[in-house]
């Protein structure tokens, strides 16, 4: 099958694979992420550092409430660090202008969630288009060929006009899966994307993020309770009370 991530006449605007496998493309120094109330503070995050190289499938594991999530926040850029600094491919986050950032997220960046988030009055492909929309130059017929395609390679070519609901959770997670590949990203940022699925699904789901890091080099930074799951990934790093122990 076509590598749809790495062709960029695929579709217009594509967002280069920049730099080697293997260079740092997130790097966080000394990150804190402290939540205050006008009575209680509380540490999310304490001196976190962390490089994701290019190319890599990073598992992150640990209890509830240990600052996974919170992590997953901060390296898709929708949330700001307390103190310290994160880089994408060497320069400072925080020298980006809101609309700067903006255009990373939706260029560089693909987020699978637990819960799906899908649009249940919208059907399976225009749930996948719904990110390209923000996509400057590109046309209706642009987005729907990518859509398409996109969902063809999650093996949902034959479910394009479902909708949600006549859809099993593994495929709805799929469907997810595609939308976040719609925008061809260099980083997907995956919370839980197996954590409301049966075990056989649960396979399913990993067999195919496993094959887009090792056949299209997609880098993904995966927050999981599997350890099974966590132990096929390239590196496991834990964490406990909101510090890195692994």
């Amino acid at each position: 099958m076509e590598n749809l991530l790495a062709n960029p006449t695929s579709y217009s605007q594509a967002a280069p694979l920049a730099g080697a496998a293997g260079t740092p493309v997130l790097r966080l120094t000394n990150i804190e992420k402290v939540y205050q109330t006008s009575t209680i503070e509380t540490v999310a995050l304490n001196q976190v550092n962390l490089v994701i190289n290019r190319g890599e499938f990073v598992s992150i594991m640990g209890p509830s409430g240990c600052g996974k999530s919170t992590l997953l926040s901060l390296m898709g850029l929708l949330d700001e660090p307390t103190r310290g600094t994160i880089e994408v491919d060497g320069r400072p986050v925080q020298s980006y202008s809101d609309r700067e950032l903006a255009g990373l997220r939706n260029l560089k960046i693909g987020f699978v969630f637990q819960s799906y988030h899908l649009i249940n009055d919208l059907s399976v492909v225009d749930n996948v288009e719904l990110p390209l929309l923000y996509r400057p130059g590109m046309s209706g017929k642009d987005r729907r060929q990518r859509a398409l395609a996109v969902l063809d390679k999650v093996g949902l070519g034959a479910r394009t006009g479902h909708f949600p609901s006549q859809l099993s959770g593994g495929q709805r997670q799929r469907v997810a899966i595609a939308r976040a590949l719609a925008g061809a990203p260099e980083i997907i940022l995956a919370d839980e994307p197996t954590g409301n699925l049966d075990s056989v699904m649960g396979e399913e789901i990993m067999d195919l993020l496993l094959g887009l890091n090792r056949q299209d080099g997609v880098t993904i930074v995966m927050v999981t309770h599997d350890e099974q799951q966590a132990l096929k990934t390239e590196r496991v790093i834990r964490f406990f009370d909101g510090s890195q122990v692994g």
